[in-house]
């Protein structure tokens, strides 16, 4: 370990030499796993401008989601953190992680295991929680997520801002995380625009959304077949929908169900065949919305207004909120199949859509 200072300024953080990423991926005959979407990133260059973006580091407490072979670790562990956990769900690159965690005494604690599953409630010290409402704590998440884990571990953190547990127990921790550029455009999309999704609304009705810089998929090895977004993720204050995450969740991909055709058409999908068409009309007209504009049109406040009336419904008749259109689909071809003798009949057009 090698602690250089300049007279009168505390002893910066510096790795000792150690052999390159390409050397480690060498040495311990790492292979990128196409089953599990793995893409290394060796360019220490672009794993500093990840970093960079997750703001100041030094003295914080930082996960690392995925670190692989560790290029995006040497640039935090560089960063002058105090303490860096990280999840590894495939143990061949627990050895390679191991020389790093060597190279920095009591900085690396290394957890084999899947972030997906993994308690993050126990992650960091108890001493660095912060109250919702204050600054973000000196707590990040940052990860160069494979694409097959990305959409589902967002939406399960994004589930975790809105409860305050997991990782945000702790308060607002921000998170810097890649994702497939096409994702990385859905979850900063504004109205209108046609990667407008589930992912903008999700995504940005809890959090300040900001999609930094695309890296191209040649930078990747091996390269993927598209390029890569970091997206930098701080949770908002108040959310902009003030209801639970569960039903927030429902409505909006209710809504989205559909999304070249009119927006009344994903918002009929709420509610029991029997007296369906009154129902939509109802809540649209409840939240001021217009039937006529498409899913991807509609704007932050309208879906608020949508979730509002809803809720006010499902109090109302609490029987709506665990219908499940789906359900009601497959009971009528199942029905549909035993009154056939002759074959499976034509599927409706829902049933094709879905």
């Amino acid at each position: 370990l090698c602690l250089m200072a300049a007279p009168g300024k505390v002893a910066a953080f510096r790795l000792p030499p150690l052999p390159t990423i390409g050397e480690i991926i060498k040495l311990f005959r790492l292979k990128a796993l196409k089953q599990l979407s793995q893409n290394f990133l060796l360019d220490l260059r672009l794993t500093d401008k990840i970093v960079k973006q997750a703001g100041e580091l030094k003295n914080a407490h930082v996960c690392e989601v995925g670190p692989g072979p560790g290029g995006i670790t040497r640039s935090i562990l560089s960063a002058g953190v105090e303490q860096l956990l990280l999840i590894e769900k495939d143990a061949r690159f627990i050895p390679g992680l191991q020389m790093l965690s060597e190279a920095a005494p009591g900085k690396v604690h290394i957890v084999h295991g899947d972030i997906l599953t993994y308690k993050m409630e126990k992650a960091f010290p108890k001493h660095l929680k912060k109250n919702w409402e204050d600054e973000p704590p000196n707590i990040h998440i940052i990860g160069n997520l494979p694409f097959s884990v990305s959409t589902p571990l967002i939406i399960k953190w994004l589930e975790n801002v809105s409860k305050r547990d997991g990782p945000f127990i702790y308060g607002r921790t921000q998170m810097t995380l890649t994702f497939q550029k096409e994702v990385g455009e859905r979850l900063t999309a504004n109205p209108g625009s046609k990667q407008r999704s589930r992912l903008s609304i999700m995504a940005q009705h809890l959090c300040t959304v900001e999609n930094c810089f695309v890296i191209p998929g040649q930078a990747f090895v091996p390269k993927p077949e598209v390029d890569v977004a970091v997206v930098h993720f701080t949770p908002l204050v108040q959310p902009k929908i003030q209801q639970p995450f569960e039903l927030v969740e429902k409505v909006v991909q209710s809504v989205f169900q559909f999304r070249r055709k009119y927006c009344f058409r994903g918002i009929e999908t709420l509610f029991p065949e029997n007296g369906r068409l009154k129902r939509t009309e109802l809540l649209m007209m409840t939240a001021n919305v217009d039937p006529t504009l498409r899913p991807f049109q509609l704007s932050m406040s309208q879906f608020r207004n949508l979730c509002n009336a809803y809720r006010k419904m499902c109090d109302e008749d609490p029987s709506l909120f665990v219908f499940n259109y789906r359900e009601e689909l497959r009971q009528k071809k199942m029905t549909r199949s035993l009154l056939e003798s002759t074959g499976q009949p034509e599927q409706t057009e829902e049933e094709n859509q879905l």
